[in-house]
Protein backbone atom coordinates (compact mmCIF):
# COMPACT_ATOMS: atom_id res chain seq x y z
CA UNK A 1 0.00 0.00 0.00
CA UNK A 2 1.43 3.37 -1.15
CA UNK A 3 1.24 5.63 1.88
CA UNK A 4 3.30 8.59 -0.14
CA UNK A 5 1.42 12.01 -1.02
CA UNK A 6 -1.21 11.45 -3.46
CA UNK A 7 -1.30 13.82 -6.31
CA UNK A 8 -4.79 16.01 -6.83
CA UNK A 9 -6.57 14.10 -9.98
CA UNK A 10 -5.68 16.49 -13.55
CA UNK A 11 -8.56 18.45 -14.12
CA UNK A 12 -9.90 17.82 -17.47
CA UNK A 13 -8.23 19.46 -20.73
CA UNK A 14 -10.50 20.67 -23.36
CA UNK A 15 -9.42 21.05 -26.47
CA UNK A 16 -11.01 23.38 -28.12
CA UNK A 17 -9.98 27.17 -26.99
CA UNK A 18 -11.79 29.56 -24.85
CA UNK A 19 -14.18 31.99 -27.19
CA UNK A 20 -12.29 35.68 -27.01
CA UNK A 21 -14.13 38.20 -25.14
CA UNK A 22 -14.65 41.46 -26.92
CA UNK A 23 -12.23 44.16 -25.03
CA UNK A 24 -15.08 46.77 -24.76
CA UNK A 25 -19.19 46.54 -25.03
CA UNK A 26 -18.73 49.08 -28.19
CA UNK A 27 -16.43 46.65 -30.56
CA UNK A 28 -19.17 43.64 -29.64
CA UNK A 29 -20.96 43.75 -32.83
CA UNK A 30 -17.86 45.61 -35.43
CA UNK A 31 -20.54 45.26 -38.21
CA UNK A 32 -23.42 46.83 -36.79
CA UNK A 33 -22.06 49.88 -35.63
CA UNK A 34 -20.86 50.49 -39.35
CA UNK A 35 -24.75 50.59 -40.11
CA UNK A 36 -26.28 54.15 -40.80
CA UNK A 37 -28.27 54.82 -37.96
CA UNK A 38 -31.83 55.76 -38.80
CA UNK A 39 -33.02 59.07 -39.11
CA UNK A 40 -29.52 60.39 -39.30
CA UNK A 41 -28.61 63.50 -41.49
CA UNK A 42 -26.55 63.83 -44.57
CA UNK A 43 -23.74 65.63 -44.55
CA UNK A 44 -24.27 68.77 -46.29
CA UNK A 45 -22.69 70.16 -49.12
CA UNK A 46 -20.58 73.46 -48.95
CA UNK A 47 -22.76 76.38 -49.67
CA UNK A 48 -21.61 78.16 -53.06
CA UNK A 49 -19.41 81.22 -52.63
CA UNK A 50 -20.13 84.33 -54.49
CA UNK A 51 -18.00 85.65 -57.12
CA UNK A 52 -15.94 88.22 -55.76
CA UNK A 53 -17.42 90.21 -58.27
CA UNK A 54 -20.55 89.61 -56.44
CA UNK A 55 -19.69 90.02 -53.04
CA UNK A 56 -17.66 93.18 -53.16
CA UNK A 57 -20.88 95.90 -54.02
CA UNK A 58 -22.90 93.93 -51.33
CA UNK A 59 -20.16 94.92 -49.12
CA UNK A 60 -20.06 98.34 -49.88
CA UNK A 61 -23.47 98.39 -49.50
CA UNK A 62 -23.71 96.95 -46.36
CA UNK A 63 -20.46 99.04 -45.07
CA UNK A 64 -22.49 102.30 -46.15
CA UNK A 65 -25.73 101.57 -44.55
CA UNK A 66 -23.85 101.13 -41.05
CA UNK A 67 -21.91 104.34 -41.75
CA UNK A 68 -25.73 105.94 -42.15
CA UNK A 69 -27.46 103.94 -38.94
CA UNK A 70 -23.37 105.40 -36.97
CA UNK A 71 -24.33 109.22 -38.27
CA UNK A 72 -27.96 108.94 -37.69
CA UNK A 73 -28.26 107.73 -34.32
CA UNK A 74 -24.11 107.52 -32.75
CA UNK A 75 -21.87 110.30 -33.69
CA UNK A 76 -21.58 112.36 -36.31
CA UNK A 77 -17.94 114.03 -37.56
CA UNK A 78 -17.90 117.91 -37.91
CA UNK A 79 -14.58 120.02 -39.01
CA UNK A 80 -13.45 122.89 -36.19
CA UNK A 81 -13.06 126.03 -39.43
CA UNK A 82 -11.64 128.37 -36.59
CA UNK A 83 -9.82 129.14 -33.11
CA UNK A 84 -12.67 130.14 -31.29
CA UNK A 85 -12.69 126.74 -29.05
CA UNK A 86 -8.58 126.73 -29.25
CA UNK A 87 -6.57 124.82 -27.04
CA UNK A 88 -9.33 122.74 -26.55
CA UNK A 89 -10.23 122.42 -30.46
CA UNK A 90 -7.84 123.49 -33.40
CA UNK A 91 -8.54 124.77 -36.73
CA UNK A 92 -9.19 121.54 -39.00
CA UNK A 93 -9.73 119.33 -36.19
CA UNK A 94 -12.67 116.42 -36.58
CA UNK A 95 -14.89 116.23 -33.78
CA UNK A 96 -17.09 112.94 -32.93
CA UNK A 97 -20.37 114.53 -31.80
CA UNK A 98 -22.13 111.93 -29.79
CA UNK A 99 -26.19 112.10 -30.94
CA UNK A 100 -26.75 108.85 -28.83
CA UNK A 101 -27.25 110.56 -25.65
CA UNK A 102 -30.38 112.54 -26.57
CA UNK A 103 -31.63 109.06 -27.28
CA UNK A 104 -31.75 108.56 -23.37
CA UNK A 105 -32.55 112.20 -22.53
CA UNK A 106 -29.90 114.14 -22.39
CA UNK A 107 -29.87 118.07 -22.47
CA UNK A 108 -26.86 120.52 -22.65
CA UNK A 109 -25.10 121.34 -19.48
CA UNK A 110 -22.88 124.16 -18.25
CA UNK A 111 -19.43 123.47 -18.91
CA UNK A 112 -19.99 121.20 -21.82
CA UNK A 113 -18.56 121.59 -25.31
CA UNK A 114 -21.81 121.10 -28.07
CA UNK A 115 -22.41 121.01 -31.69
CA UNK A 116 -25.28 123.15 -33.18
CA UNK A 117 -26.69 124.65 -36.05
CA UNK A 118 -26.66 128.33 -36.97
CA UNK A 119 -29.02 129.75 -35.27
CA UNK A 120 -28.96 132.31 -37.93
CA UNK A 121 -26.51 135.28 -38.62
CA UNK A 122 -23.91 133.76 -36.80
CA UNK A 123 -21.46 132.48 -39.64
CA UNK A 124 -20.76 134.21 -42.55
CA UNK A 125 -21.63 132.95 -46.34
CA UNK A 126 -19.56 129.40 -46.32
CA UNK A 127 -17.02 129.09 -49.98
CA UNK A 128 -18.57 126.37 -52.11
CA UNK A 129 -16.65 122.87 -51.58
CA UNK A 130 -14.02 121.64 -54.28
CA UNK A 131 -11.93 118.21 -54.43
CA UNK A 132 -13.85 115.25 -52.96
CA UNK A 133 -16.09 116.82 -51.19
CA UNK A 134 -17.77 118.57 -54.63
CA UNK A 135 -20.62 117.08 -56.50
CA UNK A 136 -22.59 114.17 -55.96
CA UNK A 137 -19.64 111.76 -54.54
CA UNK A 138 -19.06 114.56 -52.04
CA UNK A 139 -23.26 114.79 -51.13
CA UNK A 140 -23.28 111.02 -50.66
CA UNK A 141 -20.05 110.62 -48.49
CA UNK A 142 -21.81 113.85 -46.47
CA UNK A 143 -25.07 112.27 -46.03
CA UNK A 144 -23.85 109.04 -44.87
CA UNK A 145 -21.44 111.06 -41.90
CA UNK A 146 -18.00 110.73 -43.63
CA UNK A 147 -17.79 113.78 -44.60
CA UNK A 148 -18.82 116.96 -42.40
CA UNK A 149 -22.51 118.00 -43.56
CA UNK A 150 -23.28 120.02 -46.92
CA UNK A 151 -23.13 123.87 -46.28
CA UNK A 152 -21.52 123.42 -43.00
CA UNK A 153 -23.12 125.62 -40.72
CA UNK A 154 -22.35 124.68 -37.36
CA UNK A 155 -20.85 125.64 -34.53
CA UNK A 156 -19.26 124.48 -31.40
CA UNK A 157 -18.72 126.50 -28.39
CA UNK A 158 -19.01 125.73 -24.69
CA UNK A 159 -22.67 125.83 -22.91
CA UNK A 160 -21.64 127.98 -20.04
CA UNK A 161 -25.60 128.59 -18.79
CA UNK A 162 -28.85 127.19 -19.15
CA UNK A 163 -32.75 127.86 -19.13
CA UNK A 164 -33.38 130.01 -16.11
CA UNK A 165 -30.01 131.30 -15.18
CA UNK A 166 -28.40 134.63 -15.37
CA UNK A 167 -25.16 134.97 -16.61
CA UNK A 168 -23.08 138.25 -16.47
CA UNK A 169 -19.17 139.17 -17.21
CA UNK A 170 -17.81 142.27 -15.14
CA UNK A 171 -13.69 142.67 -15.28
CA UNK A 172 -12.28 139.48 -15.68
CA UNK A 173 -14.70 137.23 -13.81
CA UNK A 174 -17.67 135.34 -15.15
CA UNK A 175 -20.93 134.71 -12.91
CA UNK A 176 -23.91 131.90 -13.75
CA UNK A 177 -26.75 133.01 -10.98
CA UNK A 178 -24.28 135.91 -8.98
CA UNK A 179 -21.24 133.02 -8.13
CA UNK A 180 -18.13 133.52 -10.20
CA UNK A 181 -17.31 130.49 -12.50
CA UNK A 182 -13.46 129.14 -12.58
CA UNK A 183 -12.64 128.59 -16.02
CA UNK A 184 -9.23 126.02 -16.65
CA UNK A 185 -10.13 125.74 -20.05
CA UNK A 186 -9.40 129.10 -21.23
CA UNK A 187 -6.67 130.01 -24.24
CA UNK A 188 -3.89 130.77 -22.48
CA UNK A 189 -3.49 135.08 -22.21
CA UNK A 190 -7.17 135.42 -21.90
CA UNK A 191 -9.75 135.81 -19.01
CA UNK A 192 -13.03 135.54 -18.90
CA UNK A 193 -14.44 138.39 -20.31
CA UNK A 194 -11.80 139.82 -22.56
CA UNK A 195 -12.65 142.92 -22.59
CA UNK A 196 -16.46 142.56 -23.02
CA UNK A 197 -18.56 143.10 -20.11
CA UNK A 198 -21.91 142.61 -20.10
CA UNK A 199 -24.71 141.28 -18.31
CA UNK A 200 -26.60 140.17 -16.37
CA UNK A 201 -28.78 138.38 -18.91
CA UNK A 202 -31.27 135.60 -17.99
CA UNK A 203 -31.15 133.07 -20.71
CA UNK A 204 -34.92 131.93 -21.64
CA UNK A 205 -36.30 128.38 -20.96
CA UNK A 206 -35.55 125.63 -24.08
CA UNK A 207 -32.27 127.76 -24.73
CA UNK A 208 -28.25 127.72 -23.75
CA UNK A 209 -25.56 130.56 -23.33
CA UNK A 210 -22.56 129.44 -25.39
CA UNK A 211 -18.78 131.04 -25.43
CA UNK A 212 -15.60 130.04 -27.11
CA UNK A 213 -12.99 128.82 -24.81
CA UNK A 214 -10.51 131.31 -26.76
CA UNK A 215 -12.35 134.53 -25.80
CA UNK A 216 -10.90 136.93 -27.21
CA UNK A 217 -11.63 135.48 -30.56
CA UNK A 218 -14.76 134.21 -30.53
CA UNK A 219 -18.10 135.64 -32.00
CA UNK A 220 -20.67 133.99 -29.39
CA UNK A 221 -23.77 134.58 -27.46
CA UNK A 222 -21.78 137.93 -26.13
CA UNK A 223 -22.05 139.12 -29.37
CA UNK A 224 -25.57 138.42 -30.75
CA UNK A 225 -27.86 139.64 -27.70
CA UNK A 226 -29.73 141.58 -30.14
CA UNK A 227 -30.84 138.70 -31.75
CA UNK A 228 -33.66 136.07 -31.07
CA UNK A 229 -33.13 134.35 -27.50
CA UNK A 230 -30.96 137.55 -26.31
CA UNK A 231 -27.77 135.70 -27.80
CA UNK A 232 -28.11 132.27 -26.32
CA UNK A 233 -29.25 129.43 -28.63
CA UNK A 234 -32.19 127.17 -28.80
CA UNK A 235 -31.50 124.25 -27.68
CA UNK A 236 -33.69 122.46 -30.22
CA UNK A 237 -30.59 123.16 -32.61
CA UNK A 238 -27.82 121.84 -30.42
CA UNK A 239 -26.74 118.12 -32.11
CA UNK A 240 -24.89 116.65 -29.19
CA UNK A 241 -21.78 117.26 -26.68
CA UNK A 242 -18.39 116.89 -28.54
CA UNK A 243 -16.87 113.81 -27.66
CA UNK A 244 -13.59 113.36 -28.91
CA UNK A 245 -11.05 114.93 -31.53
CA UNK A 246 -10.59 112.26 -33.97
CA UNK A 247 -8.28 113.23 -36.45
CA UNK A 248 -5.41 114.78 -36.71
CA UNK A 249 -3.91 111.67 -35.12
CA UNK A 250 -1.15 114.48 -33.10
CA UNK A 251 -4.21 115.52 -31.62
CA UNK A 252 -6.84 112.61 -30.99
CA UNK A 253 -8.25 113.57 -27.18
CA UNK A 254 -11.14 112.24 -25.62
CA UNK A 255 -13.54 114.52 -23.42
CA UNK A 256 -16.28 111.83 -22.30
CA UNK A 257 -19.14 110.29 -23.57
CA UNK A 258 -21.28 113.92 -22.68
CA UNK A 259 -18.07 116.03 -23.59
CA UNK A 260 -17.22 117.15 -20.00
Amino acid sequence: MNTGPRSAPAAPQDDQPAPARPAHPDQAHPAEDARPVAGSRRARTPRRRWPWWAELPAMVAVGLLVALIVKTCLFQVFTIPSGSMENTLRIGDRVAVNKAVSLFGWKPKAGEPVVFKDPGGWLPPQAPADGLASGVVGDALSFIGLLPPKGDNYLVKRVIATGGQSVQCSGSTLRVDGRPVTEPYLHPGDDSCAGLDFGPVTVPSGYVWVEGDHRSDSADSRYHREGPGGGAVPVANVVGPASAVVWPLNHVDWFGWTGI
